[in-house]
């Protein structure tokens, strides 16, 4: 009995498990780990620098013979301070001293001594003082730096340094590891990790950013950013910030084209980028449909410099950039990126959409040069026409005079005298050339209206006008 006794109360124990399985929940295995960065860190920690800047400034030397403590003591008390006799009180030199101006952070770019970091870590500095992470600390020159980059390479005389990997941040993709090393606060080689936010963004500086949410602060500025194989993809430039401290966005520039400046830094200690003398502006989406350019694309030209090598290759205003050497513009900012990394002097191929059709036209790319101030245009001479089929649209207009003519540059056109109602609304005023209208060419009133007349009255008029120096599209809505 008594082994019938144990089978049965096995057999009673047996009948638990079911109901105790069913209480338990197991645990989901995990699909993925988070990183471990102590690798990465231990290898590219060595490579990352920090950079002091210092700032020569005068000194005051003692008055009355009497040290700056000294001073303060007589001031804080209200003493008056003693007066010397003239020829005890020692003349005060003029010196200059060095005082700290900033901190930033910087990385080995190759074991000679090339540093890279940002423009404006080392912009304005005296001195700029490069300490490793053995504390090893030397005076660096400035080879050269690019504001419109913010890129900066800088030299020590050191040889056998851990230089960094370069990676490819074409391949980055959003949502990827990354981390950043670098001196916030002066706090050297502190470690901040984050993802990759987005790409491409846009902040109205020359290059796209990277935009991540590694935490980035004073003093990171110059430091690299790192994928997960310990290859730097950016230099840490930006945050955006209404604090001054960090708020969870922060912006490197990719190192593809970071790399890019260096090198012609390193070779000529400046950067020169090509331009070819147009103003451009932004192609609505209203505009594109109404020229039949099919999707909202491409770089308006609103002026072309005179001289310029787009008015010799026959660029006129009002037309759409929409092609660069065979590649696409699909806004406005890839222009001057890819016309400002074209070798001065290179032949290159821009694509133009002019009322209704493409066509490409070659052009010589000049380098980059300051901005010429503009003059403005004065319309005194102008003699007023009244047209007919413009006041349908709250227009008056009239013919430009020969001394117009001349003055704008221009082979012809219309003046607006008066614009009110459906005109004043699209933003037309008095003083503007219209110089195309419905896509059609106007050089003068009669072409104008005969263009007029055949427009769809029921549907809106693209009209490319000129303001002062530049052009720009307007459309005129029918009133309801």
């Amino acid at each position: 009995m008594g082994g019938l006794a144990g089978v049965l109360a096995l057999a009673a124990n047996v009948a638990f498990v079911p109901h105790a399985m069913a209480q338990y929940q197991p645990q989901p295995a995990s699909v993925r780990g988070l990183p471990d960065f102590t690798d990465l860190v231990e290898q590219v920690g060595p490579s990352v620098v920090n950079i002091r800047t210092l700032e020569k400034v005068s000194a005051r030397g003692p008055m009355n013979g009497m040290d700056e403590e000294m001073q303060e003591f007589f001031k804080r008390f209200g003493v008056p301070l003693p007066n010397l006799p003239r020829q005890q009180r020692p003349q005060r030199p003029h010196q200059e001293e060095e005082q700290p101006r900033g901190v930033g952070s910087g990385f080995i770019v190759s074991a000679d001594g090339y540093v890279m970091t940002n423009a404006h870590v080392v912009e304005g500095a005296d001195e700029v003082l490069v300490t490793l992470t053995d504390k090893r600390e030397y005076k660096a020159r400035i080879v050269g730096s690019d504001k419109r980059t913010d890129v900066a390479v800088v030299k020590i005389d050191a040889t056998g340094l851990p230089a960094v990997r370069i990676g490819d941040s074409s391949r980055l993709r959003v949502g990827e590891w990354v981390l950043a090393i670098g001196s916030p606060f002066g706090l050297e080689s502190t470690v901040t990790a984050g993802i990759v936010s987005a790409k491409q963004r846009e902040t109205g500086e020359y290059l796209p950013f990277i935009q991540t949410d590694v935490a980035i602060n004073p003093g990171n500025s110059g430091g690299p950013l790192i994928n997960m194989r310990g290859e730097v993809v950016g230099i840490n430039s930006q945050i955006y910030s209404r604090s001054g401290g960090y708020m969870g966005i922060a912006f490197a520039i990719p190192i593809d084209e970071a790399m890019r400046v260096s090198e012609q830094l390193r070779a000529s200690g400046r950067v020169t980028r090509g331009r070819i003398g147009v103003q451009i502006g932004q192609v609505t989406k209203d505009v594109a449909e109404s020229l039949g350019l099919g999707k909202q694309q491409g770089a308006l030209v609103t002026g072309v410099e005179a001289g310029s090598p787009a008015e010799k290759a026959g660029i006129e205003a009002g037309d759409i950039i929409t092609r660069f050497d065979g590649k696409a513009i699909d806004k406005i900012a890839d222009l001057p990126r890819l016309v400002g990394n074209t070798k001065p002097g290179s032949k290159s191929t821009v694509t133009v959409f002019r009322r209704g059709s493409a066509r490409d036209l070659p052009i010589v790319i000049a380098e980059i040069e300051p901005d010429k101030p503009q003059a403005k245009a004065t319309d005194r001479d102008a003699k007023p026409k009244t047209s007919t089929a413009a006041q349908q649209l709250g227009l008056t207009v009239s013919d430009l005079t020969d001394a117009q003519k001349k003055e704008l540059k221009l082979r012809g056109g219309v003046r607006i005298e008066s614009a009110t109602e459906a005109a004043a609304r699209a933003g037309l005023r008095e003083g503007d050339v219209i110089l195309a209208i419905a896509n059609v060419e106007v050089p003068g009133v009669k072409e104008f209206e005969a263009a007029l007349a055949r427009a769809d009255k029921s549907k809106p008029v693209n009209v490319l006008f000129r303001r002062g120096e530049w052009a720009q599209y307007a459309l005129i809505r029918p009133a309801r």
